[in-house]
């Protein structure tokens, strides 16, 4: 019988803490391919626990590929390359997946995405969704996505994010990227696209090989400075004002109203207000979106799914201005939608029904769990006293400047012979000297606990 002690798991999740020592069985090979799991009946009662911590913790190594379920037999352990100790697995090329190592430690790694992920929940939904919505999931469907579904979100949008939209100004889309590219076939690839720097790349690749112009404007911290934008030439802003990626800066209200002022003062100008993560605040209120304080109807809000849920529901969505939506309907109306309607169903009901809002409030107490035991290990560590932590009461991630003299590329690679992956704040930059040296962006949920400990005395050895 696995017996793991369970009081061990610090601010760890009951089921996550299981879900980590099994998976390690797996990979140490304790655990031998096609070995059988006890019943998680069994298990629970042998551990001492309830039996949804092990259900959740079967799920998710199932949904991983480390076990299969057999209907009527039980779990049994999948054929998975073993390790006797966490190694870099060789290296692939860029066209496949992220996580495909196995490190001592990943700061770089967001996590799975998958934590917590309301398995039994979303299935009954599911379920229920067959059998209500029956044929209409099989005909075509709006192109901006099911009104179920807009009207989900424009009620959420409202009730958490202070923002008041129609549904049809919604436009939902299999992923940001996806509605980047509509946002310059709507607004025009002639025009110029301010981006932030340091910043999520993925925006300005998208917006240049769509045939657009970026110019890059440094990131201050307070964000992006209006009077850079002004002189920038820009026409177009992406900014993300309430949890910038990846410096954690937010936008105060004065410089807020200064970007609208901007915005306003010329025809054919927009901010695209992009809230990755916003849900993850750990003190304080949310802060206001920049579109609920837009008049003059010239932000176009995005946000995604795709943290809060899961990477592979591809569930992203827009707000656009009301003056854009008749060009929206004219120059792209013609696209299908690009989520499945069983998906849209589905998250339609589970934001209806008060799902979503129950599982990010469960999500923001385990991911503060995370957070803390990850500050504290650093705190307890050989880095004590020769790091310094910012940006960590809000998003998923935080910055640790060290007190080193290694340039960023020689200690990333040096920890990477030590099993450790590390994220820069430099690596995010596109003009040098955008982002402050020696700075490392912990992006915690993909920190192994386990592990901690050893790799954080490894790090302090390499400085």
């Amino acid at each position: 019988m696995l017996t793991y002690d369970l009081e061990r798991r610090g601010s760890l999740a009951r089921y996550d803490y299981l879900y980590r020592c099994i998976k390690e069985d797996i990979l140490s090979g304790r655990l031998a391919a096609g070995e059988k799991l006890p019943s998680k009946r069994a298990l629970a009662r042998h551990l001492e626990t309830a039996v949804v911590t092990v259900e959740n913790a079967y799920a998710q190594l199932a949904a991983e590929g480390y076990l299969r379920s057999e209907e009527k037999r039980g779990y049994f352990v999948s054929s998975v390359e073993t390790r006797p100790a966490p190694i870099r697995i060789e290296e692939r090329d860029e066209g496949q997946q992220e996580g495909e190592r196995t490190w001592l430690l990943d700061l770089k790694s967001g996590g799975s995405g998958t934590e917590g992920f309301p398995f039994s929940v979303w299935a009954k939904l599911m379920r229920r969704v067959l059998t209500e919505e029956g044929e209409a999931l099989l005909r075509s469907m709006p192109h901006s996505g099911v009104p179920e579904l807009r009207r989900a979100i424009a009620r959420h949008l409202y009730q958490f994010r202070g923002i008041t939209a129609a549904p049809d100004q919604i436009v939902v889309g299999a992923g940001t990227e996806y509605l980047y590219n509509l946002i310059v076939q709507l607004l025009g690839r002639d025009r110029v696209y301010g981006v932030e720097d340091p910043g999520y790349s993925k925006a300005a690749r998208v917006y240049e090989l769509s045939g657009a112009r970026c110019v890059f404007l440094p990131v201050d911290g307070q964000g992006v400075a209006p009077e850079r934008v002004e002189t920038s030439g820009a026409q177009v802003l992406h900014i993300s004002p309430n949890h910038q990626f990846p410096t954690g800066a937010v936008t105060p209200i004065a410089r807020r109203q200064n970007l609208l002022h901007w915005v306003g003062a010329e025809g054919g100008r927009y901010i695209i207000e992009d809230d990755y993560d916003s849900e993850f605040r750990f003190m304080g209120r949310p802060i206001p979106t920049l579109q609920s304080i837009d008049r003059g109807e010239r932000v176009i809000y995005m946000n995604t799914f795709s943290r809060s849920l899961a990477p592979s529901l591809r569930i992203s969505y827009m707000v656009l201005p009301r003056p854009l939506l008749e060009t929206y309907r004219r120059k792209l109306g013609f696209y299908s939608c690009t989520v499945p309607a069983m998906e849209q169903y589905t998250l339609a009901r589970f934001l209806e029904e008060g799902g979503f809002e129950s599982h990010v409030s469960r999500m923001r107490v385990f991911y503060r769990g995370r957070r803390d035991a990850v500050l504290e290990a650093i705190r307890t560590s050989p880095l004590a006293g020769r790091c310094r932590i910012r940006g960590e009461n809000a998003g998923l991630h935080f910055l640790m400047e060290l007190d080193t003299e290694r340039e960023d590329g020689e200690l990333a690679a040096l920890a990477e012979e030590q099993g450790i992956r590390l994220s820069f704040l430099s690596a995010y930059q596109h003009s040098p000297g955008a982002a402050a040296p020696h700075t490392v962006v912990v992006n915690y949920p993909g920190a192994d606990l386990l592990h901690l400990d050893e790799a954080l005395e490894r790090l302090a050895g390499l400085m």
